[in-house]
């Protein structure tokens, strides 16, 4: 999903169970940057938005660390899969579905977003 530059009311929202929850502003957010987000449960997501404007939200959490560090890393792509390099170790994640892409055994959850307005 690719949105329109013009579009500044746009809300991103994002899939917690059967709820959407509204999480900000799409004009607040950075292409090729992440920001970190707390969920009403207490975790927190990592939400980027990419060069080409389309949303992704992660965990936030670094499974081979444990810190809460996967918004401050960097975006690229391999394969044509979008993913971000933890900050700490370096490991990749797939934005899309949040497996680790140097160590199949690990994943993160992936969350579903959406645009509404």
């Amino acid at each position: 999903m690719t949105i329109a530059p013009e579009k500044t009311d746009t809300q991103l929202q994002l899939r917690l169970g059967s709820e959407w929850l509204a999480l900000c502003s799409l004009s607040l957010l950075t292409p090729g940057r992440g920001v970190a987000v707390l969920l009403p449960d207490g975790r927190q997501a990592a939400v980027f938005l990419d060069r080409e404007g389309t949303p992704y939200a992660i965990d936030n959490r670094d499974p081979f660390t444990g810190a809460q560090v996967l918004s401050r890393g960097l975006i690229g792509s391999a394969a044509g899969r979008p993913f971000v390099a933890s900050p700490l170790l370096k490991q990749r994640f797939d934005l899309g579905s949040g497996g680790c892409l140097d160590d199949e055994s690990v994943s993160v959850t992936a969350y579903e977003v959406r645009l509404s307005g």
